[in-house]
């Protein structure tokens, strides 16, 4: 790596700036210093590589081919460097910070979390109930859970469970159930936010086609859950949100389908960092609780 020391570092971080942002001002807001000195650091640092990294247009800095390539790499070796300084930075390995949707931490992970804490005493978890995905990497996040298609740049993903989903309504509406073209004569409470519509579900039912008449609608998928509880109409649920109210026997699956959305719950790690002692730990525990958690649902 002896070629490093004719290549100052700023102007390195400056010339993948401005690339992975797009302009000069980006590039300075970031970096907190002025366009002129990011200009001044691009220029040096071209010169310094021997050939031009951007093209100088009316429109703004362009990337030369040659450029595209300098700047790939450039982008894997900081994404390290950010790595490596966030993991030196996690100073108590003995709190693990969790990033997890609020839905999934309310309806599932908060009424198994003492199991965690008698297993590992020695570990204390810290829950950031966000929808906001953020980079391991480059937080104190120690790990994430997400429901996607497993496909995040700049992490490493994990499948968890394959997500499915089924219609709940309360005991007392199920009653008057006898097969599934009875739904459509049932008011939905519909999730704003949901990555699937009724027709995933009404297709595996053999209902493909028909629709649904909305009742209520939500932005938020644990209030949906409790106008279901409610008797306010059916709700379309999954897993990891039915499961406490269905042992509960608040709510019931009155016909038993399931249909695969495409999605699934995904742990998401830091990509390329040696995984601590405290996430493997964590991730087992989950795998175990979430596999008791669906034999509830065999």
């Amino acid at each position: 790596m002896r070629n490093l020391n004719s290549i100052h570092l700023n102007g390195l971080r400056a010339v993948e700036a401005v690339g992975r942002l797009g302009s000069l001002q980006a590039a300075a807001d970031e970096l907190g210093v002025t366009v002129g000195a990011v200009s001044q650091q691009v220029i040096k640092t071209e010169a310094q590589l021997g050939r031009a990294v951007f093209e100088r247009t009316s429109k703004g800095m362009a990337v030369t081919e040659a450029g595209s390539s300098i700047l790939a790499r450039l982008g894997e070796g900081f994404q390290a460097l950010s790595a490596a300084v966030a993991a030196a930075q996690h100073r108590d390995d003995n709190i693990l910070t969790i990033s997890v949707a609020p839905v999934l931490a309310a309806r599932w992970l908060v009424h198994r979390l003492d199991r965690f804490a008698k297993l590992h005493p020695d570990i204390r978890l810290r829950i950031d109930a966000t929808t906001q995905l953020v980079n391991p990497a480059t937080s104190d996040v120690d790990i994430s859970i997400r429901v996607g298609n497993g496909h995040w740049p700049g992490v490493k993903s994990e499948l968890l469970l394959s997500q499915e989903i089924f219609p709940v309504v309360t005991p007392q509406i199920a009653g008057a159930l006898k097969e599934p073209a009875d739904l459509l004569r049932v008011p939905a409470v519909i999730d704003a936010h949901a990555m699937f519509t009724w027709e995933v579900w009404l297709k595996a039912a053999g209902l493909s086609g028909a629709s649904m008449e909305a009742r209520h609608v939500f932005n938020d998928a644990s209030l949906c859950l409790d106008a279901a509880m409610a008797g306010q109409g059916v709700m379309l649920a999954w897993q990891t949100l039915a499961a406490y109210a269905l042992q509960q026997k608040c709510l019931v699956d009155p016909f038993g389908i399931r249909a695969k959305t495409g999605f699934g719950h995904y742990f998401i790690t830091a990509e390329g960092v040696r995984e601590a002692r405290k996430v493997t730990a964590f991730k087992t525990w989950m795998r175990k609780e979430m596999e008791e958690s669906m034999r509830q649902f065999q």
